[in-house]
């Protein structure tokens, strides 16, 4: 497993202390059931959620309420926006609603 970072209250700063996605082609995020409920794409505008997603995986191996807390310290300043805009940062709605009760998700990176 991964340390787990100290994260500041800047996302872009947070970010650079993640590592890279070099060569991940995209990652899957997997319910109970084996279905895959999301995907983030490798892509611009998708980025840096998907550094944050391989991160939690690398760290914690799972995506539980513990990893979803520790994600939404991570993406710092954009918590409060989501908080007022449901539905406008997906990613991080998803770790809302982990961290209040929601199912746990498996975190599966696929490579290039």
């Amino acid at each position: 497993m991964l340390a787990t970072i100290e994260p500041g209250a800047n996302f872009k700063d947070n970010l650079a202390k993640l590592p890279s996605i070099e060569g991940l082609a995209r990652i899957d995020l997997i319910d109970a059931n084996g279905a895959v409920v999301a995907v983030i794409e490798n892509q611009p505008g998708k980025q840096g959620s998907l550094a944050l997603y391989h991160y939690l995986q690398q760290a914690f191996g799972k995506l539980d309420a513990a990893a979803a807390e520790h994600g939404l310290a991570v993406f710092a300043e954009h918590v409060a926006d989501a908080r007022h805009r449901p539905g406008a940062h997906p990613n991080v709605d998803r770790l809302i609603a982990i961290a209040e009760g929601a199912e746990a998700l498996t975190i599966e990176v696929v490579a290039n």
